[in-house]
């Protein structure tokens, strides 16, 4: 049996949940807040609409929430302190709550009867240090870029533009965040990404390519949409993600200059710093700081184009869930969607940090609807071969490789 822990449980690691418990390896779920949808405090009058909404994210379905377990107090007192605020105070501070989830599930291993633990990057240490001691097998998910490979590109973006330098973040982790990442890889006996971009920058750093697997995520349903717009309407371009350096916002910002005659971007994301991106640039857009997640694909579903030319991106689940909306995407090669999209069929490959290459490929979308339409229809029917389905089989099939092993 197993044991699975993450402190906030988005998409993907509702997924496994839910295929380990369809598969009855699920011995018990840890994570922080299990949220009731529609239940008293859900009611509430004194919650905001952000808040609520950010704890309806917290709500499981009912073949996972048997076997779940929380340790909820200092997710409770970083969403209080977030409501006023002071969201990185630092007993509270994300990373903070990650340590704790994981130091209560190490206690946890020290009684309970499992065979493994499956874990994710950040929050694993303490848990894979008992499940050594106790013969457990350890299971890490690394749904990331490795840290060096991150570093070393946000380094030279800051060089090249240093006016983003404040939105790239993972130049302020610290010596001690990073040690515990390489801990935690070395005492991982399997480890799961989800490209195999993110592969390539794990066995670069020396692991093995036999520790690791790549199961990629998956898209939510296909959705329905029509088009009843004129062939000269402007083409519709979306972005969605933090507004970042990180996610090549700044040439994005800069290939849609070069034809803001004929594209109405819309950037739905928080901003990372109060003066980055530009107050100016951001008004020539139409900018949404934040959507629940279906409103978030009722709008994709009214866009024509995804754009996400990050510098470097494990997975965007982003990617598929456009494409389920029947949107072709515009990426890099830096990202999981590599592994995803077909070139010119469903989407576009283009170079990091190319602002001429994207307004290359909006140029030809925005002049050539019949094109456009195809890929639409392309990308629509690339998603319905990834359902969650799939990806639950996968992680279930690895799952008893594990326990048999």
């Amino acid at each position: 049996m197993i044991l699975l822990s993450h402190p906030t449980a988005n998409p993907n690691v509702r997924q496994a949940a839910r295929a380990l418990a369809e598969a009855g390896l699920l011995k018990e779920f840890w994570t922080c807040v299990n949220w009731v949808n529609g239940g008293f405090f859900d009611r509430a009058l004194f919650l905001s609409p952000r808040l609520r909404n950010e704890l309806r994210r917290r709500s499981f379905g009912d073949e996972i929430r048997p076997f779940i377990r929380t340790y909820p107090a200092r997710e409770w007192a970083r969403l209080f302190f977030g409501q006023l605020g002071f969201g990185q105070f630092a007993p509270f501070a994300a990373d903070a709550i990650v340590q704790s989830l994981d130091r209560r599930v190490a206690q946890r291993l020290g009684v309970a009867r499992v065979d493994a633990v499956y874990a994710y990057d950040g929050g694993a240490l303490e848990s894979f240090r008992v499940a050594k001691d106790r013969g457990v097998k350890c299971v890490y998910e690394h749904p990331i870029v490795y840290w060096k490979k991150v570093q070393a590109l946000q380094r030279e973006e800051a060089e090249l533009h240093p006016e983003w330098t404040s939105t790239l973040l993972a130049l302020r982790d610290t010596e001690e965040k990073l040690r515990r990442k390489d801990q935690e890889l070395a005492l991982a006996d399997l480890i799961i990404v989800p490209s195999t971009f993110s592969k390539i920058s794990l066995v670069e750093a020396g692991i093995s390519p036999a520790r690791v697997r790549v199961i990629p995520y998956s898209a939510p349903p296909v959705g329905q949409r029509t088009d009843s717009r004129e062939n000269n309407d402007k083409l519709r371009v979306l972005f969605a993600g933090a507004l970042s350096q990180a996610k090549g916002l700044g040439y994005l910002l800069e290939a849609a200059s070069k034809i803001s005659r004929g594209v109405e971007l819309t950037l739905i994301g928080r901003r990372m710093s109060p003066a980055i991106p530009d107050p100016n640039v951001l008004d020539r857009h139409r900018w949404i700081p934040s959507l629940p997640h279906q409103q978030l694909l009722d709008e994709m579903s009214r866009q024509d184009v995804l754009a996400l030319p990050s510098l470097h991106e494990g997975f965007g689940l982003v990617v598929l869930e456009a494409m389920a909306q029947g949107v072709p995407v515009i990426t890099t090669s830096n990202t999981g969607a590599a592994d995803v999209i077909e070139n010119g069929v469903d989407g576009f490959i283009v170079p990091i940090r190319s602002a001429d290459a994207i307004a290359e490929k909006l140029e030809l979308l925005y002049r050539d609807r019949d094109r456009l339409a195809k890929m639409k229809e392309a990308a629509r029917l690339k998603a319905s071969t990834r359902s969650w389905q799939t990806y639950r089989g996968s992680v279930a099939a690895l799952a008893r490789e594990v326990m048999a092993s």
